[in-house]
């Protein structure tokens, strides 16, 4: 019997011992996983920089000197900065476009600086990186949807400015070709709004053809060929969009036997070297300014916003007007 109580005491030790060893690793386990959670969540403090993040950037394009010095702005300050940056190009295609936007987000990036090609056409990709919960910082036109910042020039006093000018020039009297940027696009829209807005204080001043050259000098010329074929010398003034639409309109009027800068008056809007040095050499009348230096300010939001701080939902750049009285002292710094 007492064998038989000694053994009872023993096997009781041993569960006891078992059990509290149980429970001893239990308590590690738990203590791990705490250790766990807490390592994540401090890793996921880490507070962001820009040398730590990613950033997208679709462009729409990169043809023509003011897409290029655009491009070569938003890179160059991206490394500059050490910021790793994924650069996509649309080539002028909407739909690519929207395709471009959407391979950023599956790549990971954490921004986005958008050049849209067009207003309606990007709100699917503007979606898409809402649902994302990735910032878009739009540049240089707008889109619909939501995003972070428009960073834009005021395109409507461009236009503004352009038909001011031209009614000074011209005493109030002008058989006006307007060859119009991108259909559908925010800029177009606007600077084709800014200049009509001003003719309405000039009865005299009229425009005669309305026609889209995309933006592109091989376009500008093609259309002012074929305007100057049904208008003729009925055309006394040229209002372009940009300046590479502008400089193929004044290569046509050459060819057609006219005189730039005499026959007809050409104005546009851009402020680029070759438009500056026409300006020089007579053949444009003026060039508004139109900043195509996005980088350095696309990446001062993204900062700002990484650290919290409160950023502006349209940001306007301040632009110049180049005419015959400046033109030179401004032409070797243009792009």
């Amino acid at each position: 019997m007492k064998k038989f109580f000694s053994m009872l005491v023993i096997v009781t030790m041993l569960f006891a011992i078992a059990g509290c060893s149980s429970g001893k690793a239990t308590n590690t386990n738990n203590n791990a996983g705490e250790t766990s959670k807490e390592t994540t969540n401090n890793a996921s403090a880490e507070k962001k920089t820009l040398k730590t993040i990613k950033v997208g950037f679709s462009q729409m394009e990169n043809n023509g000197p003011w897409r290029i010095a655009e491009t070569n702005s938003v890179k160059g300050e991206a490394e500059k900065r050490g910021v790793q940056l994924v650069y996509t190009d649309a080539q002028s295609d909407t739909a690519k476009q929207v395709s471009d936007v959407e391979d950023l987000i599956a790549q990971g990036v954490d921004y986005i600086i958008l050049a849209p090609r067009e207003y309606e056409g990007l709100a699917p990709a503007l979606q898409s990186a809402k649902d994302a919960g990735i910032p878009v910082i739009l540049i240089d036109r707008e889109a619909k949807g939501e995003y972070l910042t428009l960073v834009v020039s005021d395109f409507i006093w461009e236009g503004q400015q352009a038909a001011v000018l031209l009614a000074e020039k011209t005493g109030g009297k002008a058989n006006i070709v307007e060859l119009t940027g991108t259909a559908g696009s925010s800029v177009a829209i606007d600077r084709a709004n800014g200049f009509a807005e001003i003719l309405k204080g000039y009865p005299d001043m009229k425009i005669i053809s309305s026609q889209s050259a995309d933006f592109s000098r091989a376009e500008g010329q093609k259309v002012m060929e074929n305007i100057i074929q049904a208008k003729g010398k009925e055309i006394t003034a040229v209002y372009a969009h940009n300046d590479e639409m502008a400089i193929g309109a004044i290569q046509a009027l050459k060819a057609a036997g006219m005189q730039p800068g005499k026959d007809v008056l050409v104005i546009s809007i851009d402020g680029q070297k070759d438009a500056l040095k026409s300006i020089i050499s007579g053949e444009l009348f003026a060039s508004i300014e139109c900043s195509p230096f996005f980088g350095p300010i696309a990446f001062d939001i993204i900062e700002r916003h990484l650290a919290g701080d409160e950023v502006e939902k349209k940001i306007i750049n301040e632009d110049r007007i180049f005419t015959g009285e400046n033109a030179e002292k401004f032409v070797d710094s243009a792009y």
